[in-house]
């Protein structure tokens, strides 16, 4: 070690020293410390420039790192998983830095002995913060999701235990509290107000790769990032931040938390550039909401939707209409209750424009249960108000439990007789009889055009429809039998469209595609 720390000093000095020879060799002249500074930090010292940062730029991030970085602890994690858990973000490859898990191979305890009725052990270590006196952390919920054992470790070194207080799945949030420890603790605070631009810095402080108390700094990417998490519009940064900086804290160069950190983008598992934090005001909210209460209510509709896309639009001869298309109903929900149908597009939820399924969601999400919904719909080419009386959101665990249990996607009532076959949109497509419900296990009520075949070369194709999908919808029309499809698709021709959107069932789940009409 002592000839590694040498050979980084040496080359230190040795480069001091060829930097000296050189400016001297060169009859050069270093600008005093009262040199006056032109615009744009350029200063002239005989005929070479020497540069220096712009106003605005921090010479150094030392004073504010001395200043927040006691109130950042390190967070390790004892559970028990039958597989290395990474969280993954959908849509992006490779996101999740929880920490590497580091327990033995499956089928074995923590102690090596075998234990064929046990998960193996596994570590893992993430980031948090203090945010008061009195011992209250703030970290993600992935860091700590299935722990057995939680402890934190203090720039001062300490090592304490820690309680989960309240954690929220939906946010990735959690908050913590220790165990014993002398306080108070050294805290910071949740910026609100102030909101900095695009371009202005921030540094972070975490715990990556069990490097506790590293510090990086970058500039605010962008704002309104979407990447998948239904009721959040993360910050982008370019602050390097890896995997176990999950939980720590984003600052401004005032020192103020403007966000927490949560995912990266990174195709290789490091930091490219691309991190994303959850801003001040989401977290400051719901951790104030644990502590006070230990669980989040969000508001509830029962409706499955996606996003209304261009193509979809132009399918339906809407232009560039923006919103959420609904794809199935929550049997017995609000929605449905409310006379809610697939099909329709949500444009506005009480006055407010919806441009996409995710703010539909979290316009939804901010209301309390009981309180009243007024969504503006197009159905059939025509606006309209649904009014619904909020719910409250189950769980993320129960919500997943029931995402693959069919919904009503046609209605309800016994399907009539459907006989004959069409080859239609480059499919063929017969009945949805008896033995096709079997085999796919779909309930009685579920109507629809069963696909046979695809020609892969078609649009169709190309779309990802398969053999066994359930055609349900064409633009504004139930879908009962073969016939039907075909008439709808004649029908949407004849309007001079070029293309229709279909309703798809597959898995119990409905998904609206737009597929190009051809000949």
């Amino acid at each position: 070690m002592t000839t590694k720390k040498t050979g980084y000093l040496l080359g230190a000095v040795a480069g001091v020293g060829v930097m000296a020879a050189a400016v001297a060799g060169a009859g050069i002249q270093l600008p005093s410390a009262h040199a006056q500074m032109p615009a744009g930090g350029l200063i002239k010292a005989s005929t070479v420039p020497i540069f220096a940062p712009p106003p605005g730029a921090p010479m150094t991030f030392a004073d504010i790192f001395d200043r927040v970085s006691p109130a950042v602890v390190s967070i390790n994690v004892t559970s028990r998983a039958e597989a290395p858990s990474l969280r993954q973000i959908p849509g992006l490859p490779g996101l999740p830095f929880g920490g590497a898990p580091r327990g033995g191979p499956q089928g074995e305890d923590g102690d090596g002995q075998p234990g064929p009725s046990r998960r193996p052990t596994q570590q893992s270590a993430g980031s948090g913060f203090f945010i008061s006196a009195d011992g209250y952390i703030v970290t993600n919920n992935h860091v700590i999701e299935n722990a057995e054992t939680i402890k934190v470790v203090l720039k001062d070194e300490r090592e304490l235990e820690a309680e989960v207080v309240g954690r929220d799945e939906a946010t990735d949030l959690a908050v913590l509290r220790v165990k014993g420890g002398r306080g108070p603790f050294p805290f910071v605070n949740f910026e609100n107000a102030a909101k900095p631009r695009v371009g202005d810095w921030v540094i972070t402080v975490g715990n990556p790769f069990g490097l506790g108390g590293t510090a990086t700094a970058g500039i605010i990417s962008a704002y309104g990032r979407d990447i998948g998490e239904t009721f959040v519009d993360f910050i982008q940064i370019d602050a390097p931040i890896n995997r176990g900086n999950s939980g720590g804290p984003t600052f401004d160069v005032f020192g103020r938390v403007i966000g927490v950190n949560t995912a990266i983008f990174s195709p290789s598992g490091g930091s490219v550039g691309i991190g994303f934090a959850i801003p001040a005001d989401v977290a400051d909210s719901v951790t104030k909401q644990l502590i006070n209460g230990g669980k989040i209510q969000r508001g509830y509709i029962g409706a499955t939707i996606q996003n209304f896309t261009p193509e979809s639009a132009e399918a339906l001869g809407l232009g560039d209409q923006k919103g959420a298309i609904v794809t199935d109903l929550s049997p017995g929900g609000p929605s449905m209750k409310a006379g809610l149908q697939v099909g329709d597009v949500v444009v506005s939820v009480n006055g407010a424009a919806v441009k996409s399924s995710s703010e539909l969601t979290r316009q939804v999400a901010r209301v309390r249960a009981g309180d009243l919904l007024r969504l503006e719909v197009i159905r059939e080419g025509k606006r309209r108000m649904v009014d619904i009386r909020s719910g409250v959101r189950p769980s993320e665990r129960e919500l997943d439990a029931n995402s693959n249990e069919p919904g009503s996607p046609g209605g309800g009532g016994v399907v009539p007789g459907a006989p004959g076959k069409a080859s239609v949109l480059g499919m063929t497509v017969g009945p949805l009889d008896d033995a096709a419900r079997n085999r796919l296990n779909l309930p009685v009520e579920v109507r629809g055009a069963l696909v046979e075949t695809v020609d892969q070369s078609s649009d169709a194709g190309t779309k990802g429809l398969r053999r066994g999908d359930v055609i349900t919808r064409v633009n504004d029309r139930a879908v009962v039998t073969p016939a039907d499809l075909t008439a709808a698709v004649d029908a949407a021709k004849k309007a001079g469209r070029t293309s229709v959107l279909v309703g798809v069932l597959r898995s119990g789940r409905t998904a609206f595609l737009p597929i190009k009409i051809s000949g």
